[in-house]
């Protein structure tokens, strides 16, 4: 198993890079994210994924282990490929695919282009319990505690409810509640989510 490849960046194309090691150039199917990171840099190291089928070896390349382990998760899931997760991994980030798993956001998945309501269900069927027990998607202990997000308390749902009303997506919502302590009544839960999602304005 090829683990990762540091290198000279030799090609980038939108869906592909070319990592050189030794005189090797290595193609690794990769999204628009690791792409963009790649830009301007003479070396760098990717994260791999080797997928061996009977009719075809396919290497995929990740600047960041968070999104190698998305990748993984995602093409777990029945019904996902490497194709499908490579295009919701070039629209979002690892912890934006985790809130909305977590906050069963649907409509985040079938915004990517090519991604069906189905799949989308599937997605967030088929992950919700693995993301609620693993928080290595999102930064560090200042981000939304996810287990709260994907179960959350009657308040939060509520809260959760309303400001979806209101026009925020449920993911960026359920993200900003899972800040917050689920005990609040409903109403102060709302003012206070509604005053970080406008900056303050509030």
């Amino acid at each position: 198993m090829i683990y990762s490849l540091t290198g000279r960046v030799a090609l980038t194309t939108p869906e592909m890079c070319v990592i050189e090691c030794g005189g090797v150039g290595y193609a690794c199917k990769t999204t628009l994210n690791t792409v963009g990171e790649l830009k301007g840099r003479e070396t760098a190291t990717l994260y791999t994924y080797l997928a061996v089928r009977e009719d075809a070896i396919e290497l995929f390349g990740f600047f960041d282990p968070e999104e190698l382990e998305c990748f993984r998760l995602l093409t777990s899931v029945s019904g996902v490929g490497s194709k499908f997760a490579l295009a919701i991994l070039s629209t979002l980030t690892p912890d934006r695919v985790a809130l909305a798993i977590a906050s069963e956001d649907v409509k985040a998945f079938t915004g990517v282009k090519g991604v069906g309501n189905k799949i989308a269900q599937r997605i967030v069927m088929e992950l919700k319990d693995k993301i609620a027990k693993d928080s290595a998607f999102i930064g560090g202990k200042s981000g939304p505690d996810l287990a709260a997000i994907s179960k959350p308390s009657s308040n939060v749902s509520d809260a959760l409810a309303a400001l979806v009303v209101l026009g925020y997506s449920q993911s960026e919502a359920a993200s900003c509640l899972g800040k917050m302590d689920a005990s609040l009544p409903v109403d102060e839960l709302i003012r206070r989510a509604l005053r970080e999602l406008s900056g303050g304005k509030f």
